[in-house]
Order: C-alpha cells, then sequence, then structure tokens
C-alpha cells in the first residue's frame, strides 16, 4: 500500500487551489460593460446646433482633447462630431467665433486647439457636446484644474438610441 505524505507546502497549495476554484478564479475573464457618460449639468449652455467643423478655434494656444467610445464594448467611435466652446481670451462662450467642431479619427481620438481658457463666473470650464447619428447626444462641462493649464481631456461613452 502507496502512503501519501502530507507537507504544509501541499496543504497550502491545495487549500488554496479549492478555494481559487470555489470563488470562481478559475472562470474565463468577462469585460465589465462600460457605462455611457452621463451629460453635466449646465454641459448644453450656449449650445449651437451644426457649428462648423474648424481646424482650430482663433489663434490657438490651448488643447482641448479626448477620446470617444460605444457603451457597452468600449470600442473607439470613428467620425464622432465633437463641437466645442468655451469663455477665452478671444471671446464669450455665446460668441459665435467661439465655438467649433471636429471629428475623431479612426481610433475615437480628437484634439482641438484654441484660445486660452478663462474664468466664467468664477470657473475656468470647457463645453463639449458628441454628435452622433444613432448615438445620445451628450453634452460635458468639464473644470480646468487650474486657470493656467493650457490643455484639457475631456472623454466620452456613449450609448446607442
Amino acid at each position: 500500500m502507496t502512503k501519501f505524505r502530507t507537507s504544509r507546502r501541499r496543504f497550502i497549495a491545495t487549500a488554496a487551489a479549492s478555494a481559487s476554484f470555489a470563488t470562481g478564479l478559475l472562470s474565463p475573464a468577462q469585460a465589465q460593460s462600460l457605462a455611457p457618460t452621463p451629460s453635466m449639468r449646465g454641459g448644453a449652455n450656449n449650445y449651437r446646433p451644426g457649428a462648423p467643423i474648424v481646424e482650430r478655434i482663433g489663434g490657438g494656444g490651448f488643447m482641448m482633447t479626448g477620446t470617444v467610445r460605444r457603451a457597452g464594448d468600449g470600442a473607439p467611435l470613428q467620425g464622432v462630431r465633437i463641437q466645442i466652446w468655451a469663455h477665452t481670451t478671444e471671446g464669450h462662450e455665446r460668441d459665435a467665433h467661439s465655438h467649433g467642431a471636429t471629428l475623431t479619427d479612426a481610433q475615437g481620438v480628437f484634439r482641438m486647439d484654441m484660445p486660452q481658457i478663462v474664468p466664467a463666473f468664477g470657473q475656468a470650464h470647457g463645453h463639449l457636446a458628441s454628435e452622433a447619428d444613432g448615438f445620445e447626444t451628450v453634452f460635458l462641462r468639464p473644470l480646468l484644474a487650474s486657470s493656467s493649464d493650457t490643455s484639457l481631456n475631456a472623454d466620452f461613452v456613449l450609448a446607442t438610441l
């Protein structure tokens, strides 16, 4: 008869494997569903439907960037129109020349060079709107950490209609 010898190391390894199996750690990994971005309060203030697609707004010097992905699987969305406007050194956020739009690239990335954002109502902030057929429009109003920042990033996760 063969005698099975148990060591402390074997006991711990067996217990760990059993616990992992029991808690599902050995099951295949599953991606979590990516939730859509909700519109922010005040994000649609001074929105202008159909603002023109432009290379940059005004003289530039401030970089607005971000990504656009599809809710659920997180796939990047190409060709989404992102409208951007803000209170800047060259105009107020209600002025037509302070608005412009750009399109996302194949990786869902957008970039817009625009004038330096300055505080309006005590806060330095930008406004962005996603505009894409088949997706809900989302309005964002992100704040700059400091009014001297020269860039701001805003990411969108869009839900289908």
